[in-house]
């Protein structure tokens, strides 16, 4: 039963992210409200005792993103705080289980800068500008601020920080833009592992994501997503799990804006190949804000 739950916790939403490495002007500044709602089957190792295995996650997450110019290049800072609700149910030999939880998850702090293509660039230069080709990368960070009991197997926050390097290319020609990104996650142990004083480690992610979209209008756009990540082999105090993942997901993106500070996004996507973890359909609403200078 240990190891089962102790699958469905580190089961972890993996990023489709269309137009991450977008240019914007300096001191643009949004805020997003989006949802994401979760469900489907949780994948293990066959040697592990689980059948039916199933979850419902929603997600809320409040973030605020802010470019400026960094060292002649345009850059940008994400931070984003979500909140996680989630029930879990599945067969353990033999015996039906059950778990909710709800709290605060981990938070996310997110640097870009963009390293060719898209300088530092005022309202105005902007408004002249035109996309091409660019290349930029990124830091993300998790920080555990998430809810934890050492005491349970199934938690929303992790207990440990996350760090992804990532560098991202973008094509476009017209209407049409093609992104590439390749990156990899890596993670620090958890010392208070379930029962409270077992250390928990995984292994990194390799990950990459590609996506083509297209331009309906000025701000309006539509994509096709996919990616793959491979990796993430949990241990405890030294011990190694046969939960190696090699998964992958599809979907699709769509913006559409309404006045001239707001924006809505719809996405959906579904575990195409699934090895080990969440084989979940994902549907996310956004709402966003944006504005230069004062929010209104």
């Amino acid at each position: 039963m240990a190891i089962a739950l102790m699958a469905a916790a580190s089961a972890q939403a993996q990023d489709l992210a269309p137009r991450a490495y977008v240019i914007t002007p300096n001191g643009l500044s949004a805020v997003t409200v989006s949802s994401a709602f979760n469900t489907g089957k949780i994948l293990f190792d066959p040697s592990v005792p689980v059948q039916d295995a199933n979850a419902t996650i929603a997600a809320p997450v409040l973030s605020a993103y802010h470019s400026f110019g960094f060292l002649g290049r345009s850059a940008n800072l994400l931070a984003s705080l979500p909140y996680a609700v989630g029930n879990f149910e599945g067969t353990v030999a033999g015996t039906f289980l059950q778990a909710y939880r709800s709290g605060l998850a981990d938070s996310r702090v997110r640097f870009a800068i963009n390293l060719h293509g898209g300088k530092a660039m005022s309202p105005g230069e902007y408004v002249k500008w035109h996309e091409r080709s660019l290349v930029g990368a990124s830091l993300t960070v998790v920080i555990p601020t998430g809810q934890y009991d050492s005491a349970k197997l199934v938690n929303i926050g992790a207990n440990r920080w996350g760090i992804k390097p990532e560098v991202g290319f973008t094509r476009r020609r017209g209407h049409w833009a093609v992104d590439g990104y390749a990156g990899a996650w890596f993670f620090t142990g958890n010392d208070s592992y379930y029962p409270g004083a077992n250390h928990r480690t995984q292994a990194p992610f390799l990950s990459g994501e590609a996506h083509l979209g297209y331009y309906l209008g000025l701000r309006a756009w539509a994509s096709v997503d996919a990616n793959f990540w491979d990796g993430g082999r949990t241990s405890v105090n030294g011990i190694e799990a046969n939960d190696k993942q090699r998964n992958s997901r599809v979907g699709g993106t769509i913006s559409l804006p309404f006045g001239k500070h707001q924006s809505l996004k719809f996405s959906y996507s579904h575990g195409a190949y699934v090895t080990i973890g969440g084989a979940f359909n994902n549907f996310n609403a956004a709402w966003q804000y944006s504005w230069l200078g004062k929010p209104w």
